[in-house]
């Protein structure tokens, strides 16, 4: 990749690729992939408002939060890919400004089929989040990388976990068409400003679009550290969502019986762990893949254990287990995207969206595990779902870690 200078910037504030990238800059990734990953979690308090303000049910709102997963996945097939082979600069500020347009089109949507295409659009548009991640680390001095890559992703996380506690406040008071306005000035803004900071960073890759796509599922095939990484970032989000699809029947029901915008501010508790995401990109730099691995692992599965006690009104138990779930799931994203950034600097991008689509599935089993073991058998089936996920990654984690050391003995 070339770096080449802005002129709008003195060349001494312009980072080279790979020299080092400063605080200031790395803070305005993460904030700039904060707010784009949130833009796809707005939607989720609305739903009611939404409902009322077109008159339609349930099902046919709920449309509107399908269209963001569809279109997310959607933007990590076909967008993510084009920073290893276009201007990433220019790619994020466009994908913003795109972004902002049509919160703009969502805000004033006369209609709920407007709202969908909008929400389908934006949540397309929306993956400058990895791509931030990406860039960040490119720019970082390979030293620093996995603490870099930390930063960004606190702020990826923050945004995600915060998103729908400020679209049901700010709905609340000023009504859910102003979270989409407010959310089209806020991304606008940081595209401008990503304009006039970021330095021009041109992607190596050689060949058409088409073959950039192909090559992605090739990466899987060639890496088997990607496939390791991508099958514990599966099973990372799996329970992190088997936690949060459920969680809302636990705290409405007995013994707590709380109210929807006291189960929204729960999420508030889940924001702790986003500080995994620092102390773990220090320990990738520090190469502790493997122990830092197991620990996390076990930190989830030991989370499982105390969320399961909750019963007979023990709040603590819950909240705490809350934490280390948020710590362990946050601290085991960095921990793989930093060890698969090691692979090859060319295809970053690449690497992203090969790993960030298996984790995403993921993401969509822990959700369904979830819906299907609460109505089976409640809180404690959800948490024995999510203690058989993380007791199977760290079984696997403790393999690979005493063949790796057998290997390493026999060369």
């Amino acid at each position: 990749m070339t770096i080449t200078q802005e002129t709008v910037r003195p060349a001494a504030a312009v980072p080279a690729a790979g020299g080092g990238i400063s605080s200031r800059l790395a803070t305005i990734c993460a904030v700039t992939a904060g707010f784009s990953a949130a833009n796809i979690y707005y939607a989720q308090p609305l739903l009611t408002a939404i409902g009322s303000t077109f008159h339609v049910g349930s099902a046919a709102v709920s449309l509107v939060v399908t269209a963001g997963t569809v279109g997310f996945t959607l933007g990590m097939a076909t967008l993510v890919p084009l920073g290893d082979l276009m201007d990433r600069r220019r790619l994020a500020v466009t994908l913003l400004s795109i972004v902002a347009l049509f919160q703009l089109v969502a805000a004033g949507a006369p209609s709920l089929a407007v709202l969908i295409g909008a929400a389908l659009v934006v949540a397309t548009a929306s993956v400058v989040s990895p791509l931030m991640v990406a860039f960040a680390a490119t720019l970082s001095a390979p030293e620093d990388r996995g603490r870099v890559t930390g930063k960004v992703m606190s702020g990826v996380l923050i945004g995600i976990l915060l998103a729908r506690t400020a679209g049901g406040l700010l709905s609340s008071a000023a009504g859910w068409r102003s979270v989409y306005l407010v959310s089209a000035v806020l991304v606008l803004g940081l595209a401008v400003l990503l304009r006039r900071v970021l330095p021009i960073a041109r992607g190596e890759a050689q060949i058409s679009y088409p073959k950039l796509l192909a090559s992605v599922p090739k990466l899987l095939v060639e890496e088997p550290t990607l496939r390791l990484r991508s099958a514990f970032g599966f099973v990372s989000l799996a329970g992190f969502n088997a936690l949060w699809t459920s969680i809302a029947f636990l705290l409405a029901g007995a013994p707590y019986h709380y109210g929807t915008a006291l189960i929204g501010l729960f999420g508030l508790v889940g924001a702790v762990g986003a500080t995994a995401a620092r102390i773990t990109g220090r320990a990738a730099d520090r190469r502790l893949d493997r122990p830092a691995t197991a620990g996390l692992l076990a930190l989830v599965l030991i989370s499982w254990g105390l969320m399961a006690l909750h019963g007979g009104g023990w709040l603590w138990a819950l909240v705490a287990g809350v934490v280390l779930l948020d710590f362990g799931v946050q601290g085991m994203q960095v921990m793989n995207l930093a060890i698969i950034y090691r692979l090859r600097p060319e295809v970053r991008s690449r690497l992203t969206t090969a790993y960030m689509t298996i984790y995403f599935l993921g993401g969509a089993a822990g959700s369904a595990a979830s819906g299907t073991a609460y109505a089976l058998w409640g809180w404690d089936g959800v948490c024995a779902v999510g203690a058989g996920l993380a007791g199977v990654a760290l079984v696997i984690s403790l393999v690979e870690a005493v063949i790796g050391r057998r290997t390493a003995v026999a060369d």
